[in-house]
C-alpha cells in the first residue's frame, strides 16, 4: 500500500537521487502557486489522489512554503452552486496551473478563465470537448485520461465471468457530475448482447434516492450493478456497498479501493498513478511549456481486484481464472 499522506510523503523523496530534481526546481526562484480541485474531502479516494499529486511534485523539487503554493478544493457530492463557488474562489487566487480530476469543473474552467489546466483521471477527453486530440490537444487543458468509452464493455464482461447468471446490469450513475455517461453507456449497451445482459439505465439524482433505486433494481432475478466512475461515487462509497450488501446485488466498480472498502469488484486504472504523474505536466507548464503542446497521455495499467468475502456473503463463487489475472485479492 503505498503511504501517499500529505505530510507522510515528504520522509519518501530523500535520497541522493531527488537531489537533481529539488536543485532544478529550486531555480525557478518565485513562489508559485498550484490550484487543486478535489472530490470529497471525507473520500479515501480523493484524499489518496491529493497525495499522490502532492508526492509527484516533492520528487521533482516542488516544496510548499519553499517555492510553491497549493491551494486544495474539495468539491465533494453533486451540488453545482458549490462546485462554481470553489471554482471562482480558486481562480481568484490566481494560480499558475490549476489541477483536477472532473469534468464539470473542467468545463467551467476553460469557459470562464485562462489558466492552465491539467486534469487526472478523466474520461474521454476528445469527445467531452476539452481537448482536439490526444495527440495534439489544442487547448489550454491536458492531462491523463483515464475512462474511454470502450472500458464499459470490460466492466460487463468481467462481471458476467464472475457471476454467469448474469441477464440483467443497471448502470448507477448521477448524471450532473457525469456527463460523458453517454458514451460509456453506449459501450457498455453495445457489448450486453454478445454477453446475453439486458442494460438497465439507472440515474440517481440525490443521495436520499439510493436505498430505493438499489432495491428496486435488486428485486428482478439475475440482476447486478455496474458502477462507472463519478464524483457522486467517490462521495458516498460507504452507503453504496452497504447498500448492495443488504440488498444482494453483485456489483461491479471502477476503484480498487472500494473493493478495499467492502465492494465485490472492480477493474480500472491505476488513477492515483495518473494523479502522481500529473505532477510532471505541472512541472513543465511551470518551466514554460504550454498544455495544447503536452500530448494527452492513457494509462497503460489497469487494475482487478477481488473481496472474497463479499463473494461469499453474496453467495458467489469466484472462478480460478479471475483469481489468477487478480492484482488483489480480499480475504
Amino acid at each position: 500500500m503505498r503511504d501517499f499522506s500529505r505530510r507522510g510523503v515528504i520522509g519518501l523523496v530523500g535520497g541522493a537521487a531527488a537531489w537533481p530534481v529539488v536543485a532544478r526546481a529550486q531555480q525557478v526562484g518565485r513562489i508559485r502557486r498550484i490550484g487543486v480541485l478535489a472530490g470529497s474531502s471525507e473520500s479515501p479516494r480523493a484524499r489518496s489522489f491529493t497525495a499522490a499529486f502532492l508526492q509527484g511534485m516533492q520528487i521533482l523539487g516542488w516544496h510548499e512554503d519553499q517555492n510553491i503554493r497549493i491551494d486544495i478544493r474539495w468539491v465533494g457530492g453533486s451540488d453545482p452552486g458549490r462546485m462554481q463557488t470553489e471554482i471562482v474562489d480558486l481562480i481568484a487566487r490566481k494560480p499558475d496551473v490549476i489541477v483536477t480530476g472532473h469534468s464539470v469543473a473542467i468545463a467551467q474552467l476553460l469557459r470562464t478563465a485562462s489558466i492552465p489546466i491539467v486534469f487526472a483521471g478523466i474520461t474521454d477527453p476528445v469527445s467531452q470537448g476539452f481537448v482536439k486530440s490526444l495527440a495534439r490537444p489544442q487547448s489550454n487543458a491536458t492531462g491523463f485520461a483515464a475512462y474511454e468509452a470502450p472500458l464499459g464493455g470490460k466492466w460487463i464482461e468481467t462481471l458476467k465471468e464472475l457471476w454467469p447468471n448474469l441477464r440483467r446490469a443497471g448502470v448507477l450513475y448521477e448524471p450532473t457530475t457525469a456527463p460523458y455517461m453517454p458514451g460509456i453507456l453506449q459501450s457498455i449497451t453495445t457489448a450486453a448482447p454478445v454477453f446475453g445482459v439486458e442494460v438497465v439505465d439507472v440515474q440517481v439524482r440525490d443521495v436520499s434516492d439510493l436505498d430505493s433505486v438499489v432495491a428496486k433494481l435488486s428485486q428482478q432475478p439475475n440482476t447486478g450493478m455496474i458502477v462507472p466512475p463519478a464524483l457522486f461515487v467517490q462521495t458516498h462509497t460507504a452507503l453504496l456497498t452497504a447498500l448492495t450488501a443488504k440488498y444482494r446485488l453483485p456489483t461491479i466498480y471502477a476503484f480498487r479501493s472500494i473493493v478495499a472498502a467492502g465492494g465485490l469488484i472492480c477493474y480500472g486504472p491505476d488513477v492515483d498513478e495518473l494523479w502522481n504523474k500529473a505532477a510532471g505536466y505541472v512541472d513543465r507548464i511551470l518551466r514554460g511549456a504550454k498544455p495544447g503542446d503536452l500530448p494527452v497521455q492513457t494509462p497503460t495499467k489497469f487494475e482487478l481486484a477481488i473481496n472474497l468475502k463479499t463473494a461469499k456473503a453474496l453467495g458467489l463463487e469466484v472462478p480460478p481464472s479471475l483469481l489468477a489475472r487478480a492484482d488483489e485479492v480480499i480475504e
